[in-house]
This record gives C-alpha cells, sequence and structure tokens, in this order.
C-alpha cells in the first residue's frame, strides 16, 4: 500500500486572534496541557510513522528556529521560511512543496489540538484518498463535536465524501462540516487549470482559493472524523483550555 512519508505543518500565521499572547510569542508555541501546540503536532506526526517534516516560518521564525533546536525530536525537521513576506495558507504549502522530491503530502495546522485518537481515522483517510486516486482530501467534523461552538461549519459533506458548498438559503444540505485542520494534498493541485495558475501567480493566496476550484469540478473530498474537535480558534478559547 502506498503511504505518504512528508508531513507539512504552517506555522507562518501572526496568531492575531490570541493577541496579546501572540504579540511576543508564535501561536504554534502557545501551551495547552503544559506541551506547545507545535510539538504536539509533532508528536502526532511521529505517531503515525512520518518521520519527514516540513515547517513553514515567518512571524516570530527565530522562537520556532530555537524550539526546534533545542528539541530531540525523533524525525528529520526541515524549517522553510515564507521568505519577504507571508505567502499565506495556499501559498505556504506550495513553497514547502516545491522543497520536495515527493508528490503527495499530510499537512497540519498545529492550532488543533491533536491527540492519539486521530490516529486510526487519518490512516483510514490516507487509505481512501490513494484507493481513490484522488487529489485533495480533508478531515472534516460535524461542527456539533466542536470544543468551539461559535464555529458553525465550511462545508457540507455527501455521501460519496465529496465536499460543497451550500447555499445558506437552503436547509437539505448544509454546511455543518468543519475542516480540522488536517488535509492530504497531491502536489498537481496547483496546476488544474489556468484560474488556478492565476491564483498560484499571486504567490501569497489562501488555500480555500485552490479547494473552491476543487469543489468547482466536483473533486474535493472529505473524510468524517468522529473526535471531539477541540482547536484554538481565539483568546476566550485558550483560556478555556487554559483552566481545564
Amino acid at each position: 500500500m502506498e503511504k505518504i512519508n512528508t508531513a507539512l505543518i504552517l506555522c507562518a500565521g501572526y496568531g492575531k486572534r490570541l493577541n496579546p499572547l501572540t504579540l511576543k510569542t508564535p501561536k504554534s508555541l502557545l501551551k495547552v496541557n503544559n506541551i506547545s501546540l507545535l510539538e504536539n503536532t509533532i508528536n502526532l506526526i511521529n505517531d503515525l510513522g512520518i518521520k519527514n517534516i516540513l515547517i513553514n516560518t515567518y512571524y516570530l521564525k527565530e522562537q520556532i528556529e530555537e524550539f526546534i533546536n533545542k528539541k530531540n525530536f525523533n524525525c528529520k525537521i526541515n524549517l522553510i521560511e515564507d521568505g519577504n513576506s507571508i505567502l499565506d495558507t495556499g501559498g505556504g504549502i506550495l513553497n514547502l512543496i516545491k522543497k520536495s522530491k515527493n508528490d503527495n503530502f499530510f499537512v497540519f495546522n498545529p492550532d488543533t489540538i491533536w491527540s492519539k485518537e486521530y490516529i486510526e481515522i487519518i490512516k483510514k483517510m490516507e487509505i481512501f484518498y490513494f484507493e481513490n486516486k484522488i487529489q485533495n482530501i480533508l478531515l472534516v467534523v460535524k461542527n456539533s463535536k466542536s470544543f468551539d461552538k461559535k464555529l458553525k461549519g465550511d462545508f457540507h459533506l455527501d455521501s460519496i465524501n465529496i465536499l460543497g458548498l451550500s447555499d445558506p438559503k437552503e436547509t437539505k444540505n448544509i454546511n455543518n462540516f468543519i475542516y480540522t485542520g488536517c488535509q492530504i494534498i497531491n502536489k498537481n493541485v496547483f496546476s488544474i487549470n489556468p484560474i488556478t495558475a492565476a491564483i498560484v501567480n499571486k504567490k501569497s493566496f489562501s488555500i480555500f482559493e485552490i479547494w473552491g476550484q476543487l469543489m468547482y469540478q466536483n473533486k474535493l473530498y472529505g473524510f468524517e472524523s468522529l473526535n471531539d474537535f477541540i482547536h484554538v480558534t481565539d483568546l476566550e478559547i485558550f483560556n478555556k483550555l487554559s483552566k481545564n
């Protein structure tokens, strides 16, 4: 069975919704349950058996570099700078992919509180990805499973694992699935069509723009997690998690 051997972690953002904490500390180095969000994510990737990690940096990048250098993680970690300006999620992923010879990658957002309970479902998603020969799949969860009750949902998920967006006036396929912050992506999604090429040429762009192109073709896939979803959305949620 095919396996993914490289994971990407997105750590370049400003984390403005967590100000003032992130004025001096990058969001990925904030701690919940006495462990930083970044270390927690690296531990999950290790538990998945992946030994090659690429991390993008920009804001307060020196702190992330120092953290990685001090830790003795049982994997190979390379830090890749966004450059002179922040590249957003899509541009950051593309910049990381260009530094690798691989075709398929796991991508993780560190602001989700990952646990060992995710290992089984992520491995099942990987199997689905390769068996169906697709190019992008998102681990999603129903908004009812979210610790942050303000999150209303990003997509709807149909019976054949296709993600889409519904008109807010619809009552049938409501957008009640949240992206958890874990996806599998193939490098070719950045060259789908001329519109995608125009997006990529901007250098800095959101991965939502690429997902939009895939959804237009009914080629954006989702895989449902049944785990409780805990995401460090903002300062209010961080403070609640810190008290638990």
